[in-house]
């Protein structure tokens, strides 16, 4: 059982969904989250592994916070990493698919576009206030596919949608870019596979091409340097690898390719804002805080603080 602490008198409990039980596809690539129901907002509590979903779009806004775990999103822009504690802003109509390699717990609000007109185009990563991430909590009471609708639900989203696009510029710099050209591909790809020890002259024997070429048409196609992409795509799997409580800080440095701990230390401080330590402790803590997890059924439980 997931016990989510919130504030309320009397216990609510609601169904969070596995990763074999999903909303389908369809034809067109969207996937109707709402399935026939008149709702105008609502939430999706999701928890699993192992998940590389297909790419698709919904005909809602949706964020998505993660209590527990990393997801990537990638879109036709960019490649984004979502870790504990924040949150993904994705708008109606938005192409996209997500991948989770290790176990999560999120929870998803959609909304009505009128809800958030102006919603963006783009994907984007949100440090989430305490306010939105408590209502995104309280909010599992109504999921988007419930059967009817009521005024206390349709007050309290609105509310939220108003704090969420107050909050679209707040957007976190865990993105890396995509591109549709082969070659350029092929060499982000080698890249995110070689974190460990990959070097320019490994990447241009890879594709064939020289280390001037690269560097020329690595810029041009994506608006940055090949090393920066290399030291970007390092913290960013960096941030995957210390949300987990496995690997020790010198064993996540060693993964991503630095030989020096307080090289990777000074990067990841000056990319994520904290030291690696303090940032695996906030995410970690954050995990505990208002959600723990058990193994008894799979429903998720409101419950007054304890």
């Amino acid at each position: 059982m997931l016990v989510l602490h919130v504030y309320t008198r009397h216990p609510v409990t609601v169904s969070a969904r596995l990763a074999n039980d999903l909303p389908t596809t369809d034809s067109s690539g969207v996937v109707d989250m709402r399935v026939g129901s008149p709702a105008r907002a609502g939430t999706f509590a999701f928890e699993g592994n192992g998940l590389v979903a297909k790419w698709h779009a919904h005909d809602l806004h949706q964020i998505e916070y993660s209590f527990q775990g990393t997801v990537e999103v990638e879109t036709g822009a960019g490649h984004y990493l979502l870790p504990p504690q924040q949150a993904v802003w994705i708008p109606a109509g938005l192409m996209h698919r997500t991948t989770i390699k290790s176990e999560v717990r999120t929870v998803s609000v959609f909304f009505h576009r009128g809800l958030v007109p102006d919603a963006g185009g783009s994907a984007r990563i949100l440090a989430v206030s305490p306010v939105i991430r408590e209502m995104i909590l309280y909010g599992v009471r109504w999921p988007i596919d419930r059967a009817h609708d009521d005024p206390e639900a349709d007050g309290f989203f609105a509310t939220l949608a108003n704090l969420v696009a107050a909050g679209l510029d707040r957007e976190m710099p865990l993105c890396l870019p995509t591109s549709t050209e082969p070659l350029i591909a092929a060499v982000m790809a080698y890249t995110d596979s070689h974190l460990d020890q990959v070097t320019e002259a490994d990447v241009c024997g890879s594709v064939g091409l020289s280390d001037r070429t690269l560097r020329r048409r690595f810029v041009a196609a994506t608006g940055m340097t090949w090393r920066s992409y290399l030291l970007q795509s390092r913290f960013l799997r960096a941030m995957t690898l210390l949300a987990e409580p496995g690997p020790t800080v010198i064993e996540v440095a060693t993964a991503v390719g630095f030989e020096s701990l307080s090289a990777f230390s000074r990067g990841f401080a000056r990319y994520a804002g904290e030291n690696p330590t303090a940032y695996r402790r906030r995410v970690l803590a954050g995990a505990d805080h208002g959600i723990s997890a058990r193994t008894s059924d799979r429903s998720w439980s409101r419950v007054p603080p304890q």
